[in-house]
């Protein structure tokens, strides 16, 4: 169960409205105006913005392939490593991390991604 950094790439593209900047190490996404995600190529890791809630759950569950990223304004951003997850999952954490940051007319614009 691993997913490669081109299929990581799919998902994002399967999403409305998003830009990617290039920081020194890593890669950033973000829908208005609104980081959503992070992406370090060197440790095939994923930064992904979740409900403080969900942030707890997937760490406390599965702390080999969840880490506590940061929490920030009300959210819990968590670290995925690709490794460890399925496609399926990694899709619907991309999903929610865009819906969180998303305006809902985009939201009601854009399905789930079909991959």
């Amino acid at each position: 169960m691993t997913v490669h950094a081109d299929e990581f790439h799919r998902i994002i593209d399967a999403l409305g409205d998003v830009k990617r900047a290039q920081g020194g190490d890593y890669s950033s996404f973000s829908v208005r105006g609104k980081r959503f995600g992070y992406f370090w190529p060197r440790t095939q890791t994923v930064g992904l913005k979740q409900t403080l809630t969900e942030q707890l759950a997937l760490v406390s569950e599965r702390p080999e392939v969840f880490e506590e990223q940061f929490t920030a304004g009300g959210f819990g951003w968590v670290v995925v490593y690709l490794a460890g997850i399925d496609l399926d999952e990694l899709t619907e954490l991309v999903y929610e991390a865009w819906r969180l940051s998303a305006p809902e007319e985009l939201i009601d614009s854009v399905p789930f991604p079909a991959l």
